[in-house]
């Protein structure tokens, strides 16, 4: 059932469904909590599944100013979580939201039971990377989402699953339209201003991670995976076959099976 909470004076929607042990999904950019429905669905009969949408996108509110740090979207989560008295608790996220998870280790390192960094990648941008961010961000305040995510569709899933997966297609596609530009935007801006997780952050995770990627992910390839894993002491990797950026949905059978496999065996 979905449910809403002011937080940092911002209005956060999110969801929560089943019971037993907590687990965090964190979606990625521009989409919002049903991005995970496949997970949701698969996990709630074992874990108690806490799914938010950011600030600035779903059903959830803008700052007023218009502006946020990259911390702020962690923070916003963990203050959710505080008021849904959960103190541990298992954390996914996926792309953007994978960077989100490794914020969240950040600042409450203590709380945190286990990672799955899902097509995700801890690297800083590089310049030109800030600078088609910030232009990127530009072009959603002028023209809104639709020449965005008409172009990205191909990369957002595996190309020729947009034809043969007409579903999946239809919802991501749905996802990234129905998201406000001024949300996008802000979030781009964001994250192009922060920290480099992969030497600051990585290296000090002392809980069980997960890293999960799509063999045909053009965003976050395969080499940013293995980067993350050769930082993080101890960390697995299982690379999903036939999948893109988004294998939870183009494969959510074995997804589902290779996470609930870990939650599993680090609970």
């Amino acid at each position: 059932m979905e449910k809403s909470v002011i937080i940092n004076g911002i209005t956060i929607n999110y969801l929560v469904a089943g019971d037993g042990e907590s687990i965090v999904l964190i979606h990625g950019h521009p989409f919002d909590h049903t991005m995970w429905q496949p997970q949701i669905d698969a996990f709630s009969g074992r874990y108690k599944v806490i799914v938010p949408d950011l600030r600035g996108y779903g059903k959830s509110g803008l700052p007023e100013s218009g502006v946020s740090r990259f911390e702020d979207y962690s923070a916003d989560i963990l203050q959710l979580l505080d008021i849904l008295k959960v103190d541990s608790f298992h954390v996914a996220g996926l792309s953007m939201g994978g960077q989100l998870a490794m914020e969240v280790y950040r600042q409450a390192p203590s709380r945190v039971k286990s990672l799955v960094l899902a097509d995700t990648f801890a690297a800083l941008d590089t310049p030109e990377a800030k600078k088609a961010r910030n232009d990127g961000a530009d072009r959603m305040l002028r023209e809104g989402m639709d020449g965005y995510a008409n172009e990205s569709i191909h990369k957002m899933i595996k190309a020729d699953h947009v034809s043969t997966m007409p579903d999946v297609a239809a919802h991501v596609m749905w996802m990234m339209l129905s998201t406000n530009p001024k949300g996008a935007a802000m979030a781009m801006r964001a994250r192009s201003e922060r920290i480099d997780y992969l030497n600051v952050v990585l290296p000090l995770i002392k809980v069980p991670v997960l890293i999960v990627v799509g063999r045909q992910d053009e965003f976050t390839p395969v080499a940013k995976a293995e980067e993350m894993r050769a930082a993080i002491p101890g960390s697995k990797l299982v690379v999903i076959e036939d999948a893109g950026h988004m294998p939870n949905l183009e494969q959510q059978g074995e997804f589902n099976e290779i996470v609930m496999g870990f939650l599993a065996g680090n609970g």
